[in-house]
């Protein structure tokens, strides 16, 4: 049976306090829903992706994948939706290689979302509204901005999905826009 977002939000609210974390979470739910229009695939499945996608992170950041796998048995989560998000963390902390496409996809856009969002935190509107491609390419470049984001992983994801950085760039931009209001980027 599938779930629902309601669902799948519950779920997240009970694993995560943080605002920092559920913003985070609201951000990849966006970008992978607009990845799945603009590639004619299933946008609510690959949002709950997204959304659950650091399910484990706030309480069990040693085990960060390790546990949603359990988490997401126990609540009835299909495999492949556990696999999708087990392979986010490849070469980090699983050894879950991403294949499919939706799998590629949130593996390089986990990453660059948390590099737009502190983009968008150092402009004085704080808006996504008007940020354009050549100033997020200006911070992916300054290895001092943001030093959490792990470039290598971004790239790398845009590699494995066949795409330039500055076209994964741009749409994660735009499907980060689309959630402006819950990201407080407005």
């Amino acid at each position: 049976m599938r779930k629902t977002r309601e669902e799948a939000l519950h779920l997240l609210e009970s694993y995560n306090e943080s605002p920092a974390l559920r913003r985070h979470a609201f951000a990849v739910e966006a970008v992978m829903r607009h990845f799945a229009e603009r590639m004619g695939e299933d946008p609510e499945y690959w949002a709950l992706v997204g959304l659950l996608h650091d399910l484990d992170y706030e309480k069990y950041p040693e085990k960060h994948c390790v546990l949603t796998r359990e988490i997401l048995v126990k609540e009835g989560y299909e495999e492949p939706f556990i696999r999708a998000i087990e392979s986010h963390g490849y070469g980090i902390c699983t050894e879950v290689v991403p294949v499919l496409t939706m799998e590629k996809v949130l593996y390089t856009i986990d990453e660059l979302t948390g590099l737009i969002y502190a983009t968008v935190l150092m402009r004085p509107d704080r808006s996504i509204s008007v940020l354009e491609l050549k100033s997020v390419k200006k911070k992916f470049k300054a290895a001092s901005f943001a030093q959490g984001v792990n470039r290598d992983v971004i790239k790398s994801g845009a590699k494995m999905l066949g795409m330039d950085l500055d076209h994964v760039i741009t749409e994660t931009i735009e499907g980060m826009k689309k959630a402006k209001d819950l990201l407080d980027l407005n």
